[in-house]
């Protein structure tokens, strides 16, 4: 049956042929780049040989393609190398029901009879839109892609190909929409917009249409973005997401597309301050995203410390129309929000990290999501372990109080007082800066809370029988590798004498401060002492007796 159709399909054809050269040539053109969404390369000669297509595949993707035959066709050159496509007919009935469905939804003006009049039509309606561009979701390509994809079971397997490693060989003459395997589309992968072949003698080298999408994270740290900071504890801590869109945006119908970011134990997000721009422009929650914030629990529930916070587009597409945005294969999703340091924060080599995934969906063609690869910064803040003992006697720990307060924050000086508070704060009153004894017996304190940068310490109060401790700074001086990771903390002081430097790849930094104990004043001697009180004592007796007999002699001179 099928055999009789297509024998008289090309009868009806043979005649009409020179007539539509033109068209056909046309149709070539459309079919071979407006439907393909990529750079095709052909070279066809007339024959009986079956072809072969060759799909190049997007950086990073490893998947595999179904190919759907729709149209059987003669595939030749003429004498100017124009590659034309004749003798048309449908590939089977079931194909056909399926395009001539897409075609009258498309333009319900049209009538469909015959594979030369859907040959026609899509020369007409798919343009050629170059070699980056792909296809929309609103295309005529795509509803007719979309159709024929659902096509599953079709009785003659010569209809169907798929592909090895991007290759699939033995295809007869004709016109194929090429697809994603969905069941290949895996972790990061993307699918590619749909793709039509002219297949003739030899091979069709494909490149497929899709990129996919990435996701990067920075932290401020100053007026700079970068992948590590620093920050004192009670600090705002600024971040930045930048998310990118699959290249063939446009064939998605639907995009799903969430940023997935944890914060570890000792950041807490303000989720007031989340704000989104798509290609610079704000996007508003009302646009169409939802922002989530909840503390982290494990597969059984439980909760495991820090926190996840969501950003989620339903669909990105339908957000950025709201806001008056065009989505575009090049265009950028931006979030930044803050977080506060809090007094949990771990004084690790490894610091307090922040982690996002960006989740999107992975195939026009059908539903499913991808997940990218996940980006991490992280921030810093570190503490000094200070011990205080006798100089010349270090064994000897001694009780002390210090004030501590921040003269530079890494290479700018400071114009106001930024003094430590007793959790590792800042305050700009010293009245409310924090007091740090250190304990009697091991002669140790802990001050948390420093950043890179120099700092004034101040003995307040001096252990007795030593000498008060004359101010001095120090100053702190992170490196980092690429990671984010602690590599070294040089502490500098002012007074080396008395206070001793270190290297650490440590966040807590030693630190070791030494008091001299109090100088004994040289005496003469108890003798010389006691002979001195004597010597005193007989001149004032006799300064006693001198004066009374003076008295007694006025007294005696009067009463005569």
């Amino acid at each position: 049956m099928r055999t009789n159709r297509k024998t008289e399909e090309k009868k009806m054809s043979m005649s009409k042929n020179i007539a539509r050269l033109a068209v056909t040539a046309g149709l070539t053109a459309a079919l071979s780049f407006g439907g393909v969404m990529a750079p095709v390369t052909m070279a066809f000669a007339e024959g009986d040989a079956n072809g072969s297509v060759t799909i190049e595949k997007a950086s990073g993707n490893d998947t595999e393609f179904k190919g759907y035959k729709i149209f059987d066709a003669d595939v030749a050159k003429d004498e100017n190398g124009q590659t034309l496509v004749s003798n048309i007919a449908w590939a089977n009935d079931k194909v056909e029901a399926a395009v001539k469905e897409a075609i009258e939804e498309f333009d319900k003006d049209t009538n469909i009879a015959t594979a030369q009049d859907a040959a026609d039509w899509i020369s007409k309606n798919v343009m050629h839109t170059g070699k980056t561009a792909s296809v929309a979701s609103d295309s005529a390509a795509y509803k007719i892609a979309a159709a024929v994809a659902k096509v599953t079971d079709l009785n003659d397997s010569s209809d169907l190909a798929t592909t090895v490693n991007g290759v699939a060989d033995n295809l007869s003459h004709g016109y194929w929409l090429f697809v994603t395997d969905a069941q290949t589309v895996a972790g990061t992968e993307t699918a590619t917009a749909p793709i039509f072949a002219v297949v003739g003698d030899e091979s069709v080298s494909i490149t497929e249409k899709t990129s996919i999408p990435t996701v990067d994270k920075q932290v401020r740290e100053g007026d700079a973005w970068g992948k590590v900071s620093d920050s004192y504890i009670g600090e705002e801590v600024e971040y930045k997401l930048t998310g990118s869109v699959a290249s063939n945006i446009d064939t998605f119908t639907k995009y799903e597309y969430t940023f997935q970011d944890h914060l570890s134990v000792g950041l807490e997000a303000i989720k007031s301050s989340v704000k989104v721009t798509i290609n610079d422009q704000v996007i508003q929650p009302a646009n169409g995203y939802t922002v989530d914030l909840v503390d982290t629990k494990n597969a059984s529930g439980n909760l495991t410390g820090g926190q996840d916070l969501t950003i989620s587009f339903s669909n990105l597409k339908d957000a950025a129309a709201a806001a008056g945005v065009t989505l575009r294969g090049d265009s950028k999703v931006v979030v930044t929000y803050k977080a506060k340091l809090t007094d949990k924060a771990e004084y690790t080599a490894t610091g307090n990290t922040n982690d996002v995934k960006l989740v999107y969906s992975n195939n026009p063609m059908v539903e499913g999501t991808g997940t990218s690869t996940s980006e991490r910064v992280t921030d810093h803040v570190f503490r000094l372990d200070v011990t205080k003992v006798e100089k010349g006697k270090e064994s000897q720990k001694l009780e002390a109080t210090f004030q501590v307060k921040m003269t530079q924050e890494g290479n700018t000086p400071l114009k106001t007082n930024r003094w430590l508070t007793q959790t590792g704060g800042i305050t700009e009153k010293e009245e409310e800066a924090g007091k740090f004894t250190t304990d009697k017996g091991t002669g140790k304190i802990y001050i948390p809370g420093l950043v890179a940068g120099t700092y004034e310490i101040t003995e307040c109060n001096t252990p007795a029988g030593y000498n008060t401790l004359a101010p001095f700074t120090i100053t702190v001086d992170p490196t980092y590798d690429k990671d984010g990771n602690l590599t070294g903390l040089d502490v500098t002081p002012s007074n080396t004498e008395m206070v001793t430097p270190s290297t650490t790849n440590d966040a807590t930094i030693p630190v070791t401060i030494k008091n001299k104990k109090g100088s004994n004043l040289p005496l003469t001697g108890l003798n010389g002492v006691t002979f001195t009180w004597i010597a005193g004592g007989a001149v004032l007796v006799i300064g006693v007796a001198h004066l009374i007999r003076s008295r007694k002699q006025a007294e005696e001179s009067e009463q005569e």
